[in-house]
């Protein structure tokens, strides 16, 4: 199988097509209204909840965008519906309710959030739902175990990996033990997760292990993510398409 070409045809809307100076937060429907409306893809984050469903939200716990507090691990999906974003009528969406929102009129890529735990439930309550979705849509994670996942549970659906050089830069990585983070390293799991395209931090492009992914075993490779005008130029320089937030391409 090969990554679909749609894949790197378009600019990638980091989170949806989000302003937070506008009201538009990261994740929320408005976000992926505006993305449908300027044609751009959409990466999204999906996280599980105490009732096994996927709701669209980076973080894995409520505060930083949202009202309220806690793990969404521990709020069922009803609960968190009726979460509303910070400053905004908006709530958090399922990702049915984001499929239902997008109905195909742009492409999804669709990242599954880990606890690096071994649990798949999230990754099997997404193919549930993509099970009756006809839209373009791939799937991708930083843990090599969801990709395998992706890869058992869904085999016909494009898989990639989301990777960085290093694992040392953000306080979320100490929670892993060493020989997690060593497996991350240097896409060492290819062989055995087999992703279809990388998705790779542009701060750290170039890199041998994307530039192997890419030019030897013919992985499109997309940069994430890309704020400044420096990273878009290592991004069309070293990738293949590039995931952005703050602006918007060709404007």
């Amino acid at each position: 199988m090969r990554a679909p070409d749609w894949l790197t045809k378009r600019p990638v809307a980091h989170r949806g097509l989000h302003d937070a100076a506008r009201g538009v937060i990261e994740n929320m429907p408005a976000a992926a209204q505006a993305a449908v409306a300027g044609n751009f893809a959409i990466e999204c984050d999906i996280q599980l909840t105490a009732d096994g469903e996927a709701m669209v939200h980076h973080d894995d716990a409520l505060g930083r965008l949202t009202e309220g507090s806690g793990a969404l691990l521990t709020k069922t999906a009803a609960e968190l519906k009726a979460v509303t974003f910070k400053n905004t009528p908006e709530q958090m969406m399922t990702l049915s309710d984001l499929c239902a929102l997008v109905a195909g009129r742009v492409p999804l890529i669709v990242e599954v959030k880990s606890h690096f735990d071994g649990d798949r439930k999230l990754v099997r309550r997404m193919a549930e739902v993509l099970s009756s979705y006809s839209g373009p849509v791939v799937g991708m994670s930083f843990d090599p175990d969801q990709v395998m996942a992706l890869r058992e549970i869904m085999p016909a659906l494009p898989r990639g990996i989301t990777a960085q050089r290093t694992y040392d830069d953000d306080g979320s990585w100490a929670k892993l033990t060493e020989a997690q983070r060593d497996s991350m390293l240097h896409l060492r799991h290819g062989f055995r997760t087999e992703p279809h395209f990388v998705a790779f931090w542009v701060n750290q492009l170039p890199a041998p292990a994307p530039w192997i992914a890419r030019n030897v075993f013919g992985c499109p490779l997309l940069a994430w993510t890309v704020r400044t005008a420096e990273q878009r130029e290592r991004a069309a320089r070293y990738a293949d398409q590039m995931i952005f937030e703050g602006f918007v391409p060709g404007t």
